[in-house]
């Protein structure tokens, strides 16, 4: 048990872009992670929890009902073998490509 534990903490974690979309009024937040699947764990956790910081987004989780919501990975960084490398460039450029193909919050998301 012990070895699993370590190998899944020393498996690369799946860095990406992400999106909580309502299927009701097509708005959509878009994010990245380090860890995307880890991410969208955390959002469902907050909107059920009725503790999400967007209002707006919680405000129509409760109206609508998680039904409403999909939860998905957009896009994907592969890891990089460098020590000490760091995401966060890599990141904040392929959100921003998403945020331009899917248009800014405020336009049709939240935040």
């Amino acid at each position: 048990r012990k070895a699993q534990i370590r190998a899944y903490k020393e498996s690369p974690r799946q860095m990406g872009i992400f999106r909580v979309r309502n299927t009701t009024n097509g708005k959509s937040l878009i994010g990245s992670s380090v860890d995307v699947p880890a991410m969208l764990n955390r959002q469902r956790f907050q909107l059920g929890a009725g503790g999400y910081p967007d209002r707006a987004l919680q405000q129509d989780w409760k109206e609508f009902g998680a039904a409403a919501f999909e939860f998905e990975t957009l896009d994907t960084l592969e890891p990089q073998q460098e020590p000490g490398h760091d995401p966060a460039v890599e990141l904040r450029m392929l959100e921003q490509m998403w945020l331009e193909k899917l248009g800014r919050p405020g336009e049709r998301g939240y935040r």
